[in-house]
């Protein structure tokens, strides 16, 4: 019983936010805490990431509904980005920032200088696998480590034993999984001339490789009979089954990957890691409806990463898939479930869909009469983006999902 107080009190569930409509999923959802990234500095430059108006309007939203921003300084910067960290890093704790992801200790530095009433938590870049690199850095002020996706659950354990307990480990336990050591490539700079360590990973390990002789050029041939040759690609990681056995060991900080993903995705993984901290808080099993809604966003075939032994490799096609697609989204909606939605895909009336609710389990329904707003009935939602009426199995707040399962 002693556990589950723990675990009520303590656990935090860290969602990502690529850009503002991720970031109103991932708070309408159920995230304790959101991590995003500025313009620069942040290892997902091709994420919309946020202006520094954005960041401070992000903030503000995120502290109305009392939950935390944590701002990505995550990349490597280079000697000449160095005179821009000063400003940048005395603003966002202008702004009210929680905390700063670092993973240099230069920029650690600075942050103590320039920023030092926001918290700092050790990105998973920084490698950390042991007691002692994380007990150093918590005597430099860390506040959170996120751990190294290598770790097994007894090495957690024992780093857990062996620190401070004011000192939070965190660890992802959903999404994309690197096959370079904590994220730390060079490839993808040394193909394209994109640097993974700065947030512009063109991910070359998920490409298909074929062998060259070298007497004849342009001559290709498979390095495999039967299953390809993604012979550095991995699956996806899902621990939403196994969050006690994280708790147990340590974890107090749930992280789900996916800044690069869409809103969709913010907020069908974050709503179901919500309702499995949520059973597990209170001693139950994880009901199997939420780890089914983990199928039903684009994703690689799924396995528990490091936590449990190795992985193994995964040399099947990189290719994503998903058992739903979004069709809609609430704008807004009456007590009877009259709604306005903005289109996100074709579908018909009389066609079987599910209406995704921050609040309960999704509820199948079949789709009735369609309206446009000057209230003409249209025979499909074929318009992108077009805004619509239609009567919802109930009534269901902003932002609330509409999809077809496959």
């Amino acid at each position: 019983m002693l556990l589950h107080r723990i675990i009520r009190n303590d656990l935090e569930l860290l969602a990502p936010a690529g850009d503002w409509e991720r970031l109103e999923m991932a708070l309408c959802y159920g995230a304790d805490a959101v991590y995003l990234a500025g313009k620069e500095f942040g290892m997902r430059s091709a994420a919309g990431n946020f202006d520094n108006e954005a960041l401070q309007r992000a903030v503000a939203l995120a502290h109305e509904r009392g939950k935390k921003v944590y701002v990505t300084c995550n990349t490597l910067p280079r000697e000449e980005e160095l005179n821009r960290l000063p400003e940048y890093l005395a603003y966002l704790q202008q702004i009210g920032t929680d905390a700063l992801i670092v993973s240099d200790l230069g920029v650690i530095a600075l942050a103590k200088r320039f920023a030092p009433e926001v918290k700092l938590h050790i990105s998973t870049q920084f490698g950390v696998v042991n007691s002692a690199t994380a007990n150093i850095l918590h005597a430099m002020g860390a506040d959170t480590v996120v751990l190294a996706r290598e770790l097994s659950l007894e090495e957690i354990r024992k780093i857990r034993a062996n620190t401070p307990s004011e000192l939070r480990l965190e660890a992802f336990v959903h999404g994309a999984m690197c096959v370079s050591f904590s994220g730390r490539c060079l490839l993808s700079n040394y193909l394209t001339g994109r640097d993974a360590n700065r947030g512009e990973c063109a991910q070359p390990c998920r490409w298909k490789y074929h062998l060259v002789e070298e007497k004849r050029p342009g001559q290709f041939f498979e390095i495999s009979e039967d299953r390809g040759t993604y012979i550095m690609n991995s699956r996806d990681l899902r621990m939403i089954e196994h969050l006690q056995d994280l708790a147990e060991a340590g974890v107090s900080s749930f992280k789900i990957e996916g800044r690069m993903k869409s809103a969709y995705y913010a907020a069908v993984v974050t709503n179901a890691y919500r309702h499995a901290i949520d059973a597990v808080a209170q001693g139950d099993p994880v009901p199997e409806v939420w780890v089914e809604e983990t199928n039903k966003v684009s994703h690689r075939p799924y396995s528990t990463g490091f936590f449990y032994g190795e992985p193994g490799q995964h040399d099947a096609e990189a290719s994503y898939f998903a058992d739903a697609d979004v069709m809609a989204v609430v704008e807004s909606c009456d007590e009877e479930g009259n709604a306005v939605l903005t289109q996100r895909n074709k579908f018909l009336p009389g066609e079987e869909l599910e209406l995704l609710t921050p609040e309960g389990e999704p509820m199948r329904f079949v789709a009735g009469e369609l309206y446009d707003m000057e209230g003409e009935p249209m025979e499909d939602t074929r318009r992108a983006m077009q805004e619509f009426h239609m009567r919802l199995p109930k009534a269901a707040p902003r932002l609330s999902i509409v999809r077809k399962c496959r």
